[in-house]
């Protein structure tokens, strides 16, 4: 089948399959492993036929859900997990989690500067925002990373006091030019908190990071992390959702405020979508190992053509997320349009950046996905602002990966010729 690939992109793809095969070969042995891990979950829950039945109304009673939260807790390796439908986003999850757990007078500490856009308004921090934490007396403190882009664990003991109520982590890079964070220099930041503070808890942001390596932060002592089941713990199909996993007090806290006090997890109906639920769970290690090979090969491909990235193609990488910089608005623009144009669905549209909920910048996005804004299908977006790159995560596929990268480069082409 011709698909209007050069061959001289052809002959690209190829040696990049060749000059990444090792470390794509550790990415599948790290996915392996990761589906032995979500398979032993969801036996160990006693998944049957009979879950996926679903409820409606308040769902009492609900055995599919419970199945899940069950599941969800073995995965991380906590005393709760709480899996639900009704969160519509990360955003949703970790405003839930930082609502239910912090109260007037209390002080949340972030140790990777500042959040994601899309939590300022939670915050109240820079600007005011209604119905934030700021309005409830709630204070906000941030040490920044140091200028390799690392937890400055000398200074944290200069942030913390006896007003800090939660510290916060962000595992990924976010839309910044900075590495995503491990597991492993999660933890010592942890334990330097335990240390100094061991009544705060600690909050830790995982999207974009769930089964990317063989440990999550509640492995490494974090009291609570939240994400979306459109990134990577839905495996591509799950339509809408958030997690919550966990200490048990943490978690509930966290449901009471999603819902109500007095129901905390007890409703919330599944409305027949629990096999949907289960089965992207078991999926969702596969599709990460896809990912991260299609990452992979992406940096070597697009470093070869001229363009920084980060991380490079031999770098760690702790979560899916492959930052490409351009310099321009036309490099973002392009890069883009070709990635949209490979996708299965809306593949004549053409990104236009927009001012979407949450974001001070506008923001452009190309995704030709199933699921609405699905991050664990192939896409790319990113501000348009300085360094000007697109930030490209997902694909259910190394191929499609493959086939992104090159339409990409096919519309960089027409604008400019890389240095």
């Amino acid at each position: 089948m011709d698909l209007g690939v050069s061959p001289e992109r052809i002959r690209l793809t190829r040696e990049g399959e060749e000059a990444t095969a090792e470390i794509r070969r550790a990415a599948r042995r790290r996915a392996a492993a990761n589906q032995w891990r979500v398979l032993d979950a969801l036996q160990s829950c006693g998944l049957c036929e009979g879950h996926f039945g679903g409820t409606t109304g308040y769902g009492f009673g609900d055995s599919g859900r419970e199945a899940l939260d069950h599941a969800v807790a073995r995965i991380f390796g906590a005393e709760s997990g709480r899996v639900r439908h009704q969160i519509v986003s990360g955003t949703h999850a970790i405003s839930a989690a930082l609502f239910g757990n912090l109260l007037p007078g209390q002080v949340l500490v972030s140790l990777t500067g500042a959040p994601y856009d899309t939590l300022a308004p939670v915050l109240g921090h820079p600007a005011p925002a209604p119905g934030s934490l700021a309005e409830l007396g709630i204070g906000f403190r941030q040490l920044e990373l140091t200028s390799e882009g690392r937890p400055d664990v000398p200074g944290i003991p200069g942030v913390l006091d006896e007003q800090v109520g939660m510290v916060f982590l962000q595992r990924s890079r976010g839309y910044t030019w900075r590495p995503s964070l491990s597991v492993g220099e999660l933890e010592q930041a942890i334990q330097t908190v335990r240390g100094l503070a061991p009544r705060a808890l600690i909050l830790v942001d995982n999207c974009y990071g769930e089964l990317v390596e063989a440990r999550e932060p509640t492995h490494a002592g974090a009291d609570l992390v939240a994400g979306s089941l459109i990134k990577n713990l839905g495996g591509s199909l799950c339509p809408t959702g958030g997690y919550l996993a966990g200490k048990a007090s943490a978690v509930e806290r966290a449901m009471i405020r999603l819902t109500a006090p007095g129901i905390g997890p007890e409703e919330g109906p599944t409305l027949g979508f629990s096999r949907t639920l289960a089965q992207g769970l078991f999926f969702a290690p596969h599709i990460v190992g896809q990912a991260l090979e299609g990452a992979i090969w992406a940096a070597w491909v697009l470093e070869q053509a001229g363009y920084e990235v980060s991380p490079r193609w031999d770098e760690p990488r702790t979560d899916i997320i492959q930052a490409v910089r351009f310099g321009s608005r036309e490099g973002q623009q392009a890069f883009c349009r070709g990635v949209q144009r490979a996708g299965p669905v809306d593949c004549r549209a053409v990104p236009t950046p927009v001012m979407n909920p949450g974001y001070r910048d506008p923001i452009l996005m190309a995704g030709g996905t199933f699921i609405q804004g699905s991050s664990i299908e192939l896409s790319a977006d990113g501000p348009l602002r300085p360094p000007h790159a697109c930030y490209l995560q997902g694909g259910i596929s190394l191929a499609h990966v493959q086939l992104g990268v090159l339409r990409a480069l096919e519309e960089l082409d027409r604008i400019f010729a890389p240095a």
